[in-house]
């Protein structure tokens, strides 16, 4: 393995980089640094964020420039101010110990005018944000006619957030012999545009594979309601005490109201947004490197750039409408070779892009369960021991306090004392998460969720009651205790449904259990448990009603007469069921065809041209229909997404 004495760094740089701790090279570091001290080449470097591309063009760079003189050599573009900053302090860094060196940051959100004061004292090295630096070229502040080295930093990063102009007037002010190094995460085609106009023969340096994500991330997502969004994002907070993360929403005013919502309950939480002024949006940055911030709520653009180690969880609060974004969202975690999560909340419609997201990224998406209120409340129990465990004892300053504690508590034993203590932090969480609801949707999109393994030595058993009668997960397991006067930590697993319900014991009790529940009643309804070989997984037991197949959680056919179902179809055929004769349901029909429900009306979905959806008898409901189609209400009185139709999922 290659070490930076072996890459060639001259001596100054190397005193810096030992003193920063740099020990060794990282992938992207060893294999580009050679390549750009020949300052002879055109690079285009790929590598996730978080993999010291800052380290593998600046310590190069620094080695290069004549600090000797006061001409400017170098031009670092990237895309947010937080990255100019973050670039300029590594650089300055780099180059502490060679003589004459000046860096300047160039950025928008500050003084011009003090920025081109330190511009024209003589700066060697310049790191500007693409829209800042038009500025300044247009009141001719700086000369650029000396330029030996331009660096595009999160290349990709700039072309998506509309600087494509920007960079265009930038270069074209730039001498044409020159090397320009591209650094970019991933590869879209406007980045390899820009590789082919700009650059000559570049040399192209790939770390992993092109939009693919870094391997020390672990990718899960969970499947929730709508509805239940927020109170999940609750549950992954609480059941990681020690989290401090990156929450990412799509639109400002969601970001806001998410960690307005988060402050309120009590989470060390903030927003960052582009409708923040910069001495609010420092402040906000200032507490999150600081880590009195646990989570920090963000947009995509307003998170770009952002340069914090030890993020343990990026959570996607809703996917990002665009493929490349996740990849850099998620690359804020597992920094410098260290691991993190990323968490996608999602509900089932998203499905479909969690799968081409593990298609793209080729990274393997992990369908978690979302915690139920007695795994946080174990978990939060246990941090808390921890917690106590771990603290530091400063004698001296409670040394005088001593006396009058230990004779107020004389009267307590230390069991009671314990109890008492921990009770102070933890009753909050068994008061909030009683009786919690299972946050879990199906994830196939019907009533179910895709089947969870069970697991070595347990065996899953079919419960007789369910939501229905007013039971959640928690409360299962005191009933199903108290039935039987077992212990209910027998049960480690329990996915309560509408009408029935599973849990999971170990093999040894099952029988037990079964046996003891024989003859027992909740609210006049008899339970029965059976082992899960009775049953088919998640669904209750086939019944035969007149000569036809009719399954309790929906299944061939229902309601309605003479109806059935017909996958596929191009006209007429279809599922008939929900009230009534004459309506039908029709799926991935031909022109014309698509969904439909109750008499008289209809509901389309996907159709083909002049297809669209529809409800209730007369008016209708109308969307993602083909030209002319739209969103209406029972009588056409409100319109939405008209015109061509066109709606982009990703």
């Amino acid at each position: 393995m290659n070490t930076f004495e072996t890459l060639g760094l001259p001596k100054p740089v190397l005193a810096a980089i030992t003193e920063l701790g740099f020990e060794t090279p990282t992938p992207i570091q060893e294999k580009v640094i050679p390549v750009l001290l020949t300052g002879t080449t055109d690079v285009v470097a790929l590598a996730q964020t978080g993999t010291g591309k800052t380290a593998g063009f600046g310590l190069p760079l620094v080695s290069l420039i004549d600090f000797a003189s006061k001409s400017t050599q170098a031009l670092i573009l990237a895309p947010t101010r937080e990255l100019c900053m973050q670039i300029t302090s590594d650089i300055k860094n780099f180059s502490k110990h060679t003589r004459g060196a000046n860096v300047v940051a160039v950025y928008g959100g500050a003084s011009i005018m003090n920025q081109i004061y330190d511009l024209k004292k003589g700066a060697q090295i310049v790191v500007a944000t693409p829209g800042r630096m038009v500025d300044i070229i247009s009141r001719n502040k700086v000369d650029l006619s000396t330029i030996k080295y331009v660096v595009l930093d999160e290349a990709d990063e700039m072309l998506n957030m509309g600087f494509q102009e920007d960079l265009d007037a930038i270069l074209s002010t730039t001498p044409k012999e020159k090397n320009t190094w591209l650094f970019s995460a991933t590869m879209p085609d406007e980045v390899l545009r820009i590789s082919r106009k700009y650059m000559h023969e570049p040399v192209e340096i790939t770390v992993g594979n092109k939009n693919q994500g870094n391997d020390n991330i672990e990718h899960v997502f969970y499947v929730t309601h709508e509805r239940d969004r927020y109170a999940v994002l609750k549950r992954v907070a609480d059941f990681h005490p020690d989290i401090f993360g990156l929450v990412f929403c799509r639109t400002k005013i969601e970001t806001q109201k998410v960690a307005d919502m988060l402050i309120k309950d009590g989470y060390n939480a903030d927003a960052l947004h582009g409708d923040l002024s910069q001495a609010q949006r420092d402040h906000v940055m200032k507490r999150f490197r600081g880590r009195t911030l646990q989570m920090l709520v963000a947009t995509d653009v307003a998170a770009r750039g952002i340069d914090v180690n030890d993020i343990t969880h990026v959570i996607h609060y809703q996917l990002p409408d665009e493929i490349e974004n996740y990849t850099h969202r998620s690359g804020r975690t597992a920094r410098a070779g260290k691991t993190g999560i990323s968490i996608a909340i999602i509900n089932t419609r998203d499905l479909n892009k969690i799968r081409t997201l593990e298609r793209l990224t080729k990274k393997r998406f992990t369908q978690g369960t979302i915690p139920s209120g007695y795994e946080i409340c174990e978990k939060q129990l246990f941090w808390l021991v921890q917690r106590v465990h771990d603290t530091q004892v400063n004698e001296k300053s409670i040394e005088s306090y001593l006396p009058k504690v230990y004779e107020q508590l004389k009267e307590l034993t230390r069991e009671e004392i314990i109890k008492r203590l921990v009770s102070i932090e933890f009753n909050r969480f068994l008061d909030y998460y009683k009786n919690a609801a299972d946050l879990n949707a199906n994830a196939a999109g019907g009533g179910e969720r895709e089947h969870r393994p069970t697991r070595e030595g347990m065996v899953r058993l079919f419960v007789s009651v369910g939501q229905m009668d007013g039971l959640t997960r928690d409360s299962l397991k005191t009933l199903i205790a108290e039935s039987t006067g077992m212990d209910e930590n027998i049960i480690t697993w329990a996915d309560v449904k509408n009408s029935f319900s599973f849990i999971e014991v170990k093999t040894e009790v099952s029988e037990a259990l079964i046996n003891a529940i024989k003859g027992k009643e909740f609210r006049n309804r008899p339970i029965r448990i059976e082992s899960r070989g009775n049953r088919e997984e998640g669904i209750p037991r086939q019944r035969d009603r007149g000569g036809r197949k009719e399954w309790g959680g929906g299944g061939e056919r229902r309601g309605g007469s003479g109806g059935g179902y017909k996958g596929r179809s191009s006209s007429g055929g279809g599922y008939r069921g929900g009230s009534g004769g004459g309506g039908s349901f029709r799926e991935r029909s031909g022109s014309g065809g698509g969904e439909r429900r109750s008499s008289g009306g209809g509901f389309r979905e996907r159709s083909g041209s002049g297809g669209s959806r529809e409800k209730s008898g007369g008016g209708g409901f109308r969307e993602r229909s083909g030209s002319g189609g739209g969103e209406r209400s029972s009588g056409g009185g409100f319109s939405k997404k008209g015109g061509f139709g066109k709606k982009k999922d990703f």
